[in-house]
C-alpha cells in the first residue's frame, strides 16, 4: 500500500517509520509485515508520445532521465512504451538502467492521431506482469504528451481506476502546443481528464514550456529540474505491506491512519485505498 504524509501547509513529511502507522483491512486491525520509505525498490514506466514536438523534446532528456533512475534503489526496475495511434512497447521491464537511454531515440511517426488514455492504460497494465514478486515496489508512470488525445477508445476515469487498483501513480509532463489567439500565442487546450490522470492517482502534473519558448526554434526544455522533483516526491512517500486475514472473495478496503502523537497535525493520502479478491486470482 503505497502512502505519502503531508502537514497543514502540504509539505511532504519523510521521517515516520513503522511503528507510526496502523491499517485496517475491511475495518479489521491487521500486522504491518512490510515497510519500506524513499526509492528503495520503484517501478518506472515511461510512456512518450511519438507525435511531433512532444517526440523531439523526450528525445533530448535521455540523460535527464537515467539521472533520475540513478536515484532509484538497485531493486528498482524500467520500462517503455511510444504511443501515437496506439502503444508499443519497446522496452519490457529491466533493472538495467543503460537500456532506457535507447529507448528514448526514436524517429516521430507523423501525421498520426494520437491515443493517449490508451497508452495510458497499456503503460499500468503492464504491472500486471509478476505481480507476486512486485508487490512491494512503487509504481509511476512518467507520461511525456502534448494532450491532444483524437483517437482513444479508452476514457481518463478508466484509466484512473485500473491506476488505483493497481498502486500506480502517474506523472504527468505536459509539453503544449502553442496557437496563435487574439493576437497572441496560448496553449492548445488538453483533452478532459488529462491533468486528472495526476491528481487522482497521487502523482503530479507538470506543464513544459511557455509561449516564448515556442517562439525560439532553438529553446530546449530542461527536465532536469522537473526529475529531480519527482525524486522528491518519491523519497518522501512509504509503502506498507500486510497479510489480510480475509480471503473471501470480494471488495476489500484499505484505510492507513497515524499513530503518532503527531498525527493531529498530518494527513495520510493513500494511493491504493481497495483491492478486489475474485474467484480466480486475475487482475481485470
Amino acid at each position: 500500500v503505497p502512502v505519502f504524509v503531508s502537514n497543514s501547509r502540504g509539505g511532504f513529511i519523510s521521517d515516520l517509520t513503522q511503528k507510526d502507522f496502523a491499517i485496517r483491512d475491511n475495518n479489521r486491525a491487521v500486522e504491518i509485515s512490510y515497510f519500506a520509505s524513499g526509492t528503495e525498490r520503484v517501478g518506472v514506466v515511461f510512456a512518450l508520445d511519438a507525435s511531433g514536438s512532444a517526440r523531439e523534446i523526450a528525445q533530448q532528456q535521455a540523460e535527464a532521465a537515467l539521472s533520475l533512475l540513478s536515484q532509484f534503489g538497485d531493486r528498482s526496475r524500467f520500462a517503455c512504451l511510444r504511443f501515437a495511434d496506439r502503444p508499443e512497447l519497446v522496452l519490457p521491464f529491466t533493472t538495467q538502467r543503460n537500456q532506457v537511454h535507447q529507448a528514448f531515440s526514436f524517429l516521430a511517426l507523423r501525421n498520426r492521431r494520437t491515443a493517449i488514455f490508451d497508452a495510458a492504460l497499456t503503460a499500468v497494465r503492464l504491472y500486471d506482469s509478476d505481480e507476486a514478486r512486485t508487490q512491494t515496489e512503487r509504481r509511476i508512470v512518467i507520461l511525456f504528451s502534448d494532450g491532444l488525445d483524437t483517437a482513444s477508445s479508452t476514457n481518463f476515469s478508466t484509466v484512473i481506476e485500473a491506476a488505483t487498483k493497481r498502486g500506480v501513480s502517474f506523472y504527468v509532463l505536459h509539453l503544449p502546443v502553442f496557437a496563435p489567439l487574439g493576437g497572441r500565442l496560448a496553449p492548445r487546450p488538453a483533452v478532459k481528464g488529462f491533468r486528472k490522470l495526476a491528481e487522482e492517482t497521487g502523482g503530479r502534473f507538470f506543464v513544459i514550456g511557455d509561449p516564448e519558448a515556442a517562439l525560439n526554434p532553438h529553446a530546449k526544455p530542461l527536465l532536469a529540474p522537473v526529475f529531480d522533483a519527482i525524486a522528491q516526491d518519491l523519497r518522501s512517500q512509504y509503502m506498507l505491506g500486510y497479510y489480510s486475514h480475509d480471503d473471501q472473495a470480494g471488495h476489500h478496503s484499505i484505510d492507513v491512519n497515524l499513530v503518532t502523537s503527531k498525527r493531529r497535525r498530518l494527513r495520510v493520502n493513500v494511493l491504493r485505498k481497495a483491492y478486489d479478491i475474485n474467484e480466480e486470482p486475475t487482475v481485470k
